[in-house]
């Protein structure tokens, strides 16, 4: 079944160092109700811009790599029949109600790296 990788765009990640459990219940909801669905392969929640490291050949800077009004904020692996089924899964992450919105690519190749 092919697989999408879903990139959530919004002002800033939800997901600082010292998130409370009630700030984090939205998006985190929606990650459980995804992995119950058992169309969520993988899903990956990154810190706020603030903390991002970006490297270019001149050297390394604080901040992320684009300055842009919207970040990706994380990013989720979907296992859906066809683009109409990511697409549906894909609309219901709560940043498309909240502001921000989501990008879906779907994945040609790559997996987990065993050790």
């Amino acid at each position: 079944m092919p697989q999408f990788a879903v990139l959530i765009y919004t002002e800033d990640s939800a997901h600082a160092l010292d998130a409370t459990d009630e700030e984090l219940a939205e998006p985190n909801g929606h990650g459980d109700a995804l992995a119950e669905s058992g169309a969520l392969r993988a899903a990956y929640a990154f810190t706020p811009r603030a903390l991002a490291r970006s490297i270019r050949a001149d050297g390394i800077s604080e901040g992320p790599f684009v300055d842009a009004r919207h970040v990706v904020a994380g990013v989720y692996i979907l296992e859906a029949q066809d683009w109409d089924d990511a697409l549906a899964i894909a609309a219901t992450n709560p940043e498309v109600r909240g502001g921000g919105g989501v990008e879906v690519r779907l994945i040609h190749s790559g997996g987990a790296i065993e050790p």
